[in-house]
C-alpha cells in the first residue's frame, strides 16, 4: 500500500528519475497551461542535479504531437492544440535543467495515438521508456512533472504495473484540475495502487 513518506530516502544504484512533460504549452501562458506549473521548476531542478551528480539515469518525456492529433478539439478530442512537433510550445521550459546524457522520450507522435503515459514514449532509436528502464536495470523510479491527473497518473500506474517501486515527488507535480479535485483524486489513486509520496527535501544523495 502506498503512503506519504516522512523519512529521508537515499539515492542508490537502480534508481531513475522520470520527468514528465515540462514543456512550454503546459506552463502558465501556454496553450494548455497548468496553474502554478512553473512552481515545480526549482524543486525539480534540485532533484535533477542530485540524480546527475549520482550518475543515475534521468528521463525527460515530451508530448510531440502532429498538427492533426486525435486529442485536439478540432479532431474531436478534449484538448486545444498543444505541443505540436517543432513548435515553441513543444519545447522544454528554458528553466528546466537537462543534463548531458539525459534520455528524451517522445509520445503521442502519431495522429491516432493518445499516450498519456510516458511508458510508451520512445527515444531517438525507437526504444520505449519501458524497455530502456529494463535495459538499465532500474528498480526504483522517482516521477515528477506535469500533469498530476493525466500523464503523471498514467505513468505511475504503468510503472507500478511492471513491478517497480515508485515514488511520486509531490512538490514537483501540479494538476490540470479540469474538474476541481481531480489532482487530489489522482494522488489518492496512485497511493491506493502502491505509489509512495515524497517531497524533494527528503530525497538525499547516495550514502
Amino acid at each position: 500500500m502506498g503512503q506519504q513518506n516522512r523519512n529521508p530516502v537515499y539515492l542508490q544504484g537502480g534508481d531513475a528519475l522520470s520527468v514528465t512533460d515540462v514543456q512550454n504549452d503546459f506552463l502558465p501562458g501556454g496553450a494548455l497551461g497548468v496553474l502554478e506549473g512553473d512552481k515545480i521548476l526549482p524543486p525539480l531542478n534540485r532533484v535533477i542535479a542530485m540524480f546527475n551528480k549520482a550518475n543515475l539515469p534521468i528521463f525527460f518525456s515530451r508530448d510531440w504531437h502532429p498538427s492533426d492529433h486525435c486529442s485536439f478539439k478540432n479532431q474531436g478530442g478534449p484538448w486545444p492544440p498543444h505541443c505540436v512537433q517543432n513548435t515553441s510550445g513543444a519545447e522544454f521550459s528554458a528553466e528546466l535543467q537537462i543534463p548531458e546524457g539525459s534520455i528524451i522520450v517522445s509520445k503521442g507522435t502519431e495522429k491516432e495515438s493518445e499516450q498519456y503515459s510516458t511508458w510508451e514514449g520512445r527515444d531517438a532509436d525507437g526504444n520505449t521508456e519501458s524497455v530502456l528502464m529494463k535495459k538499465s536495470g532500474i528498480r526504483r523510479i522517482f516521477i515528477a512533472g506535469l500533469a498530476t491527473d493525466y500523464c503523471v497518473l498514467n505513468s505511475v500506474k504503468d510503472a507500478l504495473g511492471e513491478g517497480y517501486e515508485v515514488y511520486v515527488v509531490t512538490d514537483a507535480i501540479r494538476a490540470v484540475d479540469v474538474n476541481p479535485g481531480d489532482g487530489k483524486k489522482a494522488l489518492d489513486e496512485m497511493i491506493r495502487a502502491g505509489a509512495k509520496m515524497i517531497t524533494t527535501d527528503l530525497i538525499r544523495e547516495k550514502k
